[in-house]
């Protein structure tokens, strides 16, 4: 009997842990050739705690010289390094000569503009280059390599970060992946399905500064979590009785 319940429990096992292809494959209902034109499009857009790189530059160095901050000197021979900026709680930058300027919400296009607009008044046709120097993204549960991710572009999508934690593995919920977005305290909760070609018309397909996609176990993963639990339970369980019992024989 004991024999007999061994072969069942590992038949249900390994029936459990079977996963189908409706599960595990991304774009189900994308057809051969098939062209999809999407206007799915990202922003970023500057929140509190970012950290932002500014640069101006003009034709005479020396005139936007003000307007950036370095640390250091060049005596001897060493180059100074260009300071960032961190947007304050109040979504500010202290910036030199112009004072505290609200980027909180704005795109580097805006934040372009807006500078641009501020700087007329002290130099002829500056050059601003504007960086998102923080941007990154953590990826997190039934992933092969979760943790958080640092991007050097201006944007990523949800498939290029699964891509840099090693894909889900074979275990994690396709067609319900999670993305946490915050902005300012305020967090918003996105399910995303991948099994769907409509995933790239996603609020979510690209992500922003700090977004934590977190992706499901499914039900098999959960189970055999829960039967690992309950054999390391049965197992200390029986290692106490036969030590008792070693002990009673033994006094016996």
């Amino acid at each position: 009997m004991g024999f007999r319940a061994l072969i069942f429990g590992i038949s249900i096992l390994m029936f459990s842990s079977c996963a189908t292809k409706k599960e595990v494959v991304y774009f189900q209902n994308a057809s051969g050739f098939e062209t999809i034109v999407s206007d799915n499009s990202n922003v970023n857009r500057f929140k509190v705690d970012d950290v932002v790189s500014i640069n101006v530059s003009t034709l005479d160095p020396q005139a936007s010289v003000p307007f950036n901050i370095f640390k250091g000197s060049q005596e001897g021979g060493m180059r100074p390094e260009q300071l960032d900026y961190i947007i304050d709680k109040n979504g500010e930058i202290d910036f030199p000569v112009l004072g505290p300027i609200k980027l909180l919400g704005l795109s580097p296009s805006e934040a372009k503009l807006l500078l641009t607009e501020r700087l007329k008044d002290y130099l002829k046709d500056p050059i601003i280059n504007i960086r998102l120097k923080n941007f990154s993204v953590t990826v997190l549960g039934a992933v092969n390599r979760p943790g958080t991710y640092p991007v050097n572009g201006e944007q990523i999508t949800i498939l290029e970060a699964l891509g840099l934690a090693g894909d889900l593995n074979i275990k994690g919920l396709r067609d319900n992946v999670m993305v946490i977005r915050d902005f300012n305290g305020t967090k918003v909760y996105t399910r995303i399905d991948l099994t769907a070609k409509e995933a790239l018309n996603s609020p979510v397909y690209y992500l922003t500064q700090n977004d934590v996609v977190y992706v499901e176990p499914n039900k098999s993963l959960i189970t055999a979590s829960s039967l690992d639990n309950r054999a390391t339970i049965a197992i200390s369980i029986a290692s106490v009785l036969i030590t008792s019992s070693v002990l009673l024989l033994t006094r016996n």
